[in-house]
């Protein structure tokens, strides 16, 4: 089984990280401000993404890597496969518009190749329908940011204690059923009814590095991907230690 970049060979140096359906780097900026260093993988050009960026089907590439053995440059892979076959928001819009748009689910198709790649992993998946396991559930008012944005992650080969989830300070700022609602959070999500404007994105979800709102909408905070990423290192290099 290929294994992970030697952290007991290099301890000093950053382990490398591959960061799938990556978008315009939310989860990257978190990973590399733990301590990686991070080659993202989307199949659209994403110009903004902030590290080293390949063009291409995440899958056809992940399995490529696994193939050619090239995957052992690699010590985690974090994957964030297209949400809308899963995901609440669009599921229930589809379904009281009467859309009927039918969305891939890629999750078991990208976890099969996370198995066989040997390392350890992560999915990310919003709250709904998608078959994760819900390892761990992140929320922006855990790391005092200006969205709530729940997020579920299923850990693979490695694992982490769930903590605690935060009362919120309010509500979600916004129209809700022809009514507006103030709150301490913005929607990071569409473009009408009182959704905040690319610079309040910007500041809630803690992105500067991109402008483009459907980019800022479709990424995860980067607090979240830092947390996960500190407590990997912390136990991968633990375990070297002893």
């Amino acid at each position: 089984m290929t294994q992970p970049t030697d952290i007991r060979r290099e301890r000093d140096a950053r382990p490398r990280l591959l960061d799938l359906f990556c978008c315009a780097g939310g989860a990257a900026a978190g990973y590399a401000a733990a301590g990686f260093d991070v080659v993202g993988v989307d199949i659209r050009p994403r110009p903004h993404y902030p590290f080293t960026f390949v063009q291409a089907d995440a899958l056809d590439f992940l399995a490529d890597l696994i193939a050619t053995g090239e995957i052992g440059r690699f010590a985690f892979v974090h994957t964030s496969p297209p949400c809308q076959a899963g995901c609440a928001l669009t599921v229930g819009t589809n379904q009281s518009r009467g859309w009927g748009r039918s969305h891939v689910d890629l999750v078991p198709a990208t976890r099969r190749l996370l198995e066989a790649s040997g390392l350890p992993y992560v999915i990310e998946q919003p709250n709904g329908k998608a078959e994760i396991r819900k390892d761990l559930t992140l929320c922006g008012e855990m790391f005092g940011l200006g969205v709530l944005r729940h997020r579920n992650f299923e850990l693979g080969r490695w694992s982490v204690e769930q903590p605690a989830h935060q009362p919120h300070r309010g509500r979600v700022r916004g129209w809700r059923h022809g009514r507006y609602h103030d709150g301490p959070y913005v929607a990071a999500y569409g473009n009408g009814g009182g959704k905040p404007s690319v610079p309040e994105l910007q500041t809630a979800m803690g992105i500067t590095w991109t402008d483009v709102r459907e980019e800022l909408t479709e990424a995860i905070p980067p607090a979240y991907s830092q947390w996960i990423g500190a407590q990997y290192l912390t136990q991968a290099r633990t375990e070297v230690a002893a």
